[in-house]
């Protein structure tokens, strides 16, 4: 049996054991079509499986009476498995763009994937929905023949984490793929230093007469661990995270992530304090800031502000609704 087949099984195991309290294993596997021994080893595995942290209050638990069973903490998997409409387009969607991805690995089960998900969604898994790659597959060759042709840029780029749109003149040095997003790696002569620019960022770029010529101390970037590499000198950021924005300790790299009670404490490095204030208040009440004093004054002033800006509008809205 693969492994896809299983993890369709042990989503369906945990509500189906919630709902019968005490089954015996062997009518249990009976019900699901396994052997005793292959439902044993499922609620081995179940016992390591929970809510990212995975410490003792995050893990599926479950009771062993003899040969009874009966599960006491589902982590959240209190039914079986279902997609409605949007769910299942958006794994599609997601599935046609990692097929289009150049580079990706293991295309062919993400193909058998992508079949089985149209199969099953029928007539609205046709939606006609473009899917490309961020800074797509075209654009992604074009700057691969920019590189080659070995020539410098001028180039117009939008920084996210700065929320902020350069000129600068780069020096090409090859073109890669990571997490699913296309990068042009340079020499960057504003930054004096190798720099990643999503492709699909780059708004404008003209090439010059003058050939490229990244100095010699300029190397490839290490990108195996991801394209952000945390260092000791950029600004600490400590959070305090409830459990909808829990999700952050995963998608980010963090130095700590600490739980307290129902909440988590969370310790992470931010390219600058500018997109840690953008992160913050786009999380709203689900996180506050600790430290460092300065993001905590700027957060604070804002969402004050945004509270000030809501009671005006409440209160000329009362007094258009009196007269």
């Amino acid at each position: 049996m693969s492994s896809v087949d299983r993890v369709g099984r042990l989503l369906n195991l945990v509500p189906y054991l919630l709902s019968r309290p005490g089954i015996l294993v062997d009518e249990a596997a009976g019900d699901l079509g396994v052997s005793d021994k292959q439902l044993r080893e499922d609620l081995e595995l179940l016992w390591m499986c929970g809510l990212p942290g995975y410490g003792p209050g995050d893990l599926i638990d479950m009771a062993l009476d003899g040969d009874r069973v009966t599960i006491t903490y589902d982590a959240g998997i209190d039914r079986p498995l279902r997609l409605n409409q949007d769910e299942a387009l958006a794994l599609i969607v997601a599935l046609r763009m990692l097929s289009e991805t150049p580079g990706v690995g293991h295309r062919e089960a993400i193909e058998r994937a992508l079949a089985k998900l149209e199969s099953a969604a029928g007539e609205f898994a046709e939606a006609p929905v473009a899917v490309r790659l961020a800074g797509n597959a075209d654009r992604l060759e074009e700057f691969r023949r920019v590189v080659q042709r070995k020539r410098a840029l001028r180039m117009t780029y939008y920084t996210a984490t700065r929320d902020e749109t350069t000129d600068r003149v780069v020096d090409p040095m090859r073109v890669l793929v990571v997490g699913g997003k296309a990068y042009l790696e340079a020499w960057c002569r504003r930054a004096e230093a190798v720099r990643l620019f999503r492709i699909d960022r780059i708004d404008a770029y003209t090439e010059l007469d003058e050939p490229a010529a990244p100095p010699a101390q300029a190397r490839p970037t290490d990108v195996r661990d991801g394209v952000f590499r945390p260092t000791p000198d950029l600004p600490l950021v400590q959070l305090r995270v409830g459990r909808a924005a829990r999700w952050i300790t995963e998608y980010y790299p963090c130095e700590e992530v600490r739980r307290d009670r129902d909440q988590w404490l969370v310790s992470l490095r931010a390219a600058d304090l500018g997109w840690a204030r953008r992160l913050v208040l786009g999380l709203g009440g689900h996180v506050t800031v600790v430290s460092p004093p300065e993001l905590v004054a700027v957060v604070g002033g804002e969402a004050r502000a945004a509270l000030d800006g809501y009671a005006t509008r409440a209160n000329a809205a009362a007094g258009t609704s009196v007269h």
